[in-house]
This record gives C-alpha cells, structure tokens and sequence, in this order.
C-alpha cells in the first residue's frame, strides 16, 4: 500500500507539472481526469497485486535477481512491449488533453516506465523471484521507444507489436505456462511472437507507396518449459518431452492500423486500440537448424 500511495503522490506532482503548461489550450478537465483515472487504476492494480497475488508468496526483505538469461530472452521483450505500449497510451491521452507535444511525450511515455517499474519493487520483495534489473533496463527501453519517436518525429514510424498462437507445451506445465487459452496469451512464451514493425512510407518516403503498409521483424521462441534447463517431468510426475529450445525470427509485411483512412471516429479509435497486434499476413520463419519456412499467413 506504501507502493499505491507513492504513485499516486508521483502521478499527482506530474498533473501540477501539466496544469502549469505556458498554454491556454491545454484542457484541464480532460487533464484531470486522465490523472485520476491513471492514479486510481495504477494504484489499484499495484494494492491488488500486493494483497491476491504477492500475499501467496513467500515474502523476504528487498533483493535483485537476475533473470536475464532465462526464457531465451523472451520476458524482456514482453517488457519492452509492454512499456512502449502503456508509454504510447500515455501519450496519446495527453494529447487528447491538449498537452505540448513534448510534454505528452515525455510525461506520458513515462507511463510504462512507472507502472512496470512498481510490478518490479513488489517482485523485489518475493523469495522466489526478486527485483530484475534486466526487466528495468527493458522497461527502460520500451518506453524510452516511444518518447524519442514522438520528441523525433512526432509520430511513432517503428510499433513493437504482438502476436500469439496456442502451442502444445501448456498441456505439460499448466501451472507455469497457462491453464486456459486466455492465461497462455500471457504466460506461454513460445506461442508469442513479438514484432518491429517499421512504415514503409515513413522510411522511403515514396509517393507511391500506401500509408497504412508496413515491414515488420518477428522474434519468438520454442520449447521452454520453464526458465532455464527442461526438467524431465512436471510436479505432477508426467514426463515433460525431450525438446530443443530454438531462437525464431521471422519477416512480414504488416499493416499500421491507425494510418488506414476511415471517417468513422468511432472505428478510427477502434483501429488504434488494435494497433498492438500483428495482422496475420504472409511470413517467413528462420530458425537454427532447419531450412526458412513459408506461412501465407502466421499469428
């Protein structure tokens, strides 16, 4: 609750740091109310993150782990993903408040630096895991993504992006990797995807080229089990596979949502929204070991 309580005290200091904008344009009741509302759900994730989920652990005094072999690297890139995408909303609602652009930038990119950041002080005090300084540094750069895109270019030309296919590995370590499909989206790792997706019309700067298309860089991998070395059967006692973990990269085209042209408000917002998922469209896998594979569409 102490942790609640700091995020509301910082989110506070920055809606006076916003309120003060030399602009007479700046909506402060929108403003407000994005402060509010960011404080209110921010702290209380964090209080029911400390007493449902953090309240199971075993709990011990504040201490690092570091983690940043484990997973073929995997969870990090779920940070920086998760970071530029919380940082990219904060922006955006800044805006909508009629905030300087650099001050949208940089106070609502921050977003997912302070939100993922309280996620690490709570871990800092659990025995089993720890404070990650690797998490940090990807929170760091996630966010850190989208301010430098805006305060560059005022729009965001490079989209970490997402995408997630069922796989058969959860079957074996439910508890770890997901006990229902809604569960693996977060937890299995090697059903995700996560993908760079550049504008094509941004970087060539061709007339002829659409608006909405892009390139985009996938990187996934495949089976883990759990962090590190398969164990050879679960906690159960079922034998787990004898399975290599592999490295996936891949390239796609893709297509910038939010750059489709549409009239309609209310499926521009909609297109916005969904701008953090891959669209399925015709991809090439490489892999260590095995020859480049052809999907006409993967997700």
């Amino acid at each position: 609750m102490k942790l609640a309580f700091s995020i509301l005290l910082i989110s506070c200091l920055g809606y006076l740091g916003l309120s003060g904008q030399d602009s007479i344009s700046v909506d402060k009741k929108r403003l407000k109310a994005i402060i509010i509302t960011e404080s209110v759900l921010s702290a209380g994730t964090m209080g029911i993150l400390s007493t449902q989920w953090y309240s199971k652990e075993d709990r011990r005094s504040f201490h690092t782990f570091n983690d940043n072999k484990q997973w073929l690297q995997m969870d990090k890139i779920g940070h920086v993903f998760s970071a530029y995408q919380t940082g990219r909303i904060g922006i955006d609602v800044l805006k909508w408040a009629n905030v300087d652009d650099k001050k949208a930038a940089i106070y609502g990119g921050s977003l997912g630096i302070l939100f993922l950041s309280g996620v690490e002080v709570l871990d800092g005090f659990s025995k089993d895991w720890g404070f990650s300084w690797g998490d940090f540094g990807a929170n760091t750069f996630g966010a850190g993504l989208a301010i430098s895109q805006e305060l560059l270019f005022e729009k965001q030309i490079a989209i970490i992006k997402m995408s997630y296919h069922p796989t058969d590995f959860r079957e074996y370590r439910p508890n770890v990797l997901g006990e229902s499909e809604q569960a693996g989206i977060l937890k299995d790792y090697n059903g995700q995807t996560y993908w760079l997706s550049l504008n094509l019309k941004d970087i060539t700067q061709a007339d002829y080229m659409p608006d909405w298309l892009s390139i985009s860089g996938g990187y996934s991998g495949t089976g883990m089990f759990v962090g590190s070395e398969n164990p050879m059967a679960n906690s159960n006692g079922v034998s787990i596979p004898n399975v290599n973990r592999y490295r996936q990269y891949y390239i796609s085209l893709d297509i910038d949502l939010e750059r489709i042209p549409t009239k309609s408000k209310f499926l521009k917002t909609t297109l916005k929204a969904l701008n953090f998922i891959k669209v399925p469209l015709p991809t090439v896998r490489f892999q260590d070991g095995a020859s480049p594979k052809f999907y006409p569409f993967y997700f």
